[in-house]
């Protein structure tokens, strides 16, 4: 099932991709690994959910706030690649949770948002995590996520049809050029 058929099918659509709020990119792009910077959990440019978890908010209340940031974190894989199914594959989740000293519940509150990528990609959506407890959070917020993607190349349109990009095709190798006059060494049994 294609991304946004899942999400639709959660009943889910992603927010507008916000604009950092610093000297930084959202995104970064390496190779076939796409960096995400870390997100909040805004809803029409605003920012909800905003305290600790543990005092302020409960788990189920933080676990819906990593819910929304994976769907900004999302929103800015789909602005950064057009298409959320140029996603091969979730690497790494790391998720900040804005807690009171021993809070030991991190685990549970960024379920919310590994859950919704395992609902939305299936295994390509299992990933590595790290889920921490800190003292605070720019603007007091519950939780910030940062994540980085594996990214399928772009196919490209030809003549009606859809086909791999040329670094997916493979080549043929080339033949060792071969002096007039003279043939190649034959191999020694």
């Amino acid at each position: 099932m294609k991304a946004e058929q899942a999400l639709a099918r959660l009943g889910l659509t992603l927010p507008e991709p916000m604009a950092p709020m610093g000297a930084y990119v959202p995104t970064r792009q390496v190779g076939d690994l796409l960096f995400v910077s870390g997100q909040g959990p805004r809803l029409d440019g605003d920012l909800q959910c905003r305290g600790k978890v543990g005092r302020d908010l409960t788990v189920e209340e933080g676990y819906a706030a990593a819910r929304l940031v994976m769907l900004n974190c999302l929103s800015q894989v789909k602005a950064a690649l057009g298409d959320l199914d140029r996603v091969a594959q979730v690497v790494k989740v790391l998720g900040f949770v804005n807690a009171p000293e021993g809070f030991r519940e991190t685990p549970k509150v960024l379920n919310g948002a590994s859950e919704l990528l395992l609902a939305i990609y299936g295994e390509a959506g299992r990933h590595a995590r790290s889920a921490i407890g800190v003292a605070a959070l720019p603007s007091d917020i519950a939780v910030e996520i940062e994540m980085v993607v594996q990214v399928r190349p772009p196919r490209v349109a030809r003549a009606g049809r859809l086909r791999p990009s040329p670094a997916r095709i493979p080549m043929r190798k080339a033949r060792r050029p071969v002096s007039r006059g003279t043939r190649p060494a034959r191999p020694r049994r």
